[in-house]
């Protein structure tokens, strides 16, 4: 699958990597297996997986072959964002 990357996405990417040292690669590498896909707003979806002490998100829409990612965030709050199997 071809990884399409918006401007906002990779100016998050650049803030996170002075922040978090997250690199390009590890998005998109995490972007495309995931740990876990979510439900998005507006009938996007999220692949996050968790990473350090915290979870790795990025929002994205699939458009036939390719994975458009929207933005990319860290967060520390993974019980709000983490799903449990049923």
């Amino acid at each position: 699958m071809k990884i399409l990357w918006t401007t906002h996405a990779e100016e998050r990417q650049r803030e996170w990597q002075r922040r978090k040292s997250i690199t390009r690669q590890l998005v998109e590498e995490v972007a495309g297996h995931p740990e876990q896909v979510v439900p998005g707003d507006q009938g996007t979806r999220v692949a996050q997986s968790l990473w350090r002490d915290g979870l790795l998100r990025i929002p994205f829409v699939d458009t036939g072959e390719e994975r458009k990612l929207l933005t990319v965030y860290w967060t520390s709050r993974v019980k709000r964002y983490w799903r449990e199997p049923s």
